[in-house]
């Protein structure tokens, strides 16, 4: 698949070309990266909230971003655009994947189309498991450690109890916030790109479909 996406490269002029595999090869990498670093977690009791966005920054929001430049790229528009929305795609992705760490906790597994508590049953720091732990008292903080340290058979005792202790430390609340948060901030980069307002409305459409999706 890499290969293929390369040969698609060559359907453009040199200069394209070239801006193209930039973009993809240095978007490459950082995925890695954020993979990676979402491997490290698992095994690491010191993940900090900042940490774990850069993690998911790296992991899925520069998808987003580079796949909107390479259409700046291609539209060869100016500079600032290919910043612009850039950077509006990967707030947008940081927003989809709080969304999605959301949803695979406290989503409909018949519309969000895998198991819920998958995150949970793999110890995954996602942003609820780091809240959590700021926000709940000693006896919320020592038993949510207690089963993140654990891969035994008690998969749906471990789940509603991970959930029980999300909602009563208002984690659920917080993450609600934060993907508010940043779809803000990507409609704010949105609002002063130079594109059409039928365009601009389709894509802040989309941002807040993300922001309110269940599946």
């Amino acid at each position: 698949m890499l290969i293929l996406a390369y040969q698609y490269f060559e359907n453009y002029e040199p200069v394209i070309f070239r801006e193209l595999a930039k973009l993809f090869s240095k978007t490459a990498l950082e995925v890695c990266e954020g993979q990676q670093l979402d491997i490290n977690f698992e095994t690491r009791d010191d993940v900090s909230i900042e940490e774990y966005i850069t993690m998911i920054d790296y992991k899925t929001a520069v998808l987003v971003g580079a796949a909107l430049e390479m259409g700046a790229i291609v539209a060869e528009t100016s500079d600032k655009n290919r910043q612009d929305i850039y950077d509006f795609g990967r707030y947008l992705g940081i927003a989809f994947q709080l969304q999605d760490d959301y949803l695979d906790a406290f989503g409909d597994s018949d519309t969000f189309g895998k198991q819920v508590g998958g995150d949970i049953l793999e110890n995954k720091k996602t942003f609820l498991y780091l809240r959590a732990l700021i926000k709940g008292n000693e006896a919320e903080r020592k038993e949510l450690q207690e089963w993140f340290s654990t891969t035994d058979n008690n998969g749906e005792e471990k789940i509603n109890r991970s959930k029980a202790i999300f909602e009563s430390t208002k984690a659920t609340d917080d993450i609600q916030a934060e993907i508010r948060k940043y779809t803000d901030k990507a409609i704010e980069i949105l609002e002063r790109l130079n594109i059409s307002d039928t365009y601009k409305n389709e894509l802040r459409d989309f941002s807040l479909e993300l922001m309110n999706r269940t599946t």
